[in-house]
């Protein structure tokens, strides 16, 4: 069956942003007087929500409050512009749409519509689903359901374009084919490094 639509994750695939999802989360571990995010930790944070992120730095239901409540503070607008797009995401969707529906989603919640409009991104996707649109984001598949509901599409017109095992883990319970980006170690249909390598699968 041809694919019809390609649904991206937004951090790590559209764009690189271990930089600035390590600089907030260090932020909020320095208020707290942690040290400095482990390689584990950034992992697990950079793939979850920001409350399934805070709950797993901060066990305590103490700690956990206090975090949140600064986090509440911060402004993620100045984070933002140091976002990275991937380069061949602009030239992809022009050459993808409009024979192919394209769709976003993330773990993001209320900063990517700031993310989406900052980068001019509204016209290129038809549809935008974050963690706040969902009751379980992933790896529950629900946001992958909810895309193809929408354009009424079977998860074999579809393919998911990720980089972690959240992703991965989304895509299989959905039935959607897996596409690993830029991690190798992902189980994977496709396994590509640049996002111009779709060109060649949706073909």
């Amino acid at each position: 069956m041809p694919i019809q639509i390609v649904i991206f994750d937004c951090d790590g695939v559209m764009f690189d942003t271990a930089g600035i999802n390590r600089a907030y989360y260090n932020r909020v571990m320095t208020y707290m007087g942690r040290p400095e995010m482990t390689e584990e930790q950034f992992a697990y944070v950079h793939a979850h929500t920001g409350d399934e992120s805070i709950a797993f730095l901060f066990e305590d239901e103490r700690s956990f409050r206090e975090a949140q409540a600064f986090r509440q503070t911060l402004d993620y607008m100045e984070f933002i512009p140091d976002m990275v797009m991937e380069p061949h995401l602009k030239p992809l969707i022009k050459t993808l749409r409009p024979r192919y529906k394209t769709a976003v989603v993330t773990n993001r919640t209320d900063t990517m519509p700031a993310i989406i409009s900052e980068f001019d991104l509204k016209r290129d996707f038809d549809m935008v689903v974050t963690a706040w649109d969902v009751q379980n984001p992933k790896p529950d598949p629900e946001g992958l359901i909810k895309v193809l509901n929408h354009f009424r599409l079977s998860p074999e017109e579809a393919i998911y374009v990720g980089d972690t095992h959240v992703d991965e883990a989304a895509s299989s319970a959905a039935r959607v084919t897996f596409v690993a980006y830029a991690n190798p170690g992902l189980n994977a249909a496709y396994h590509i490094h640049s996002l111009d390598e779709i060109r060649n699968i949706v073909r």
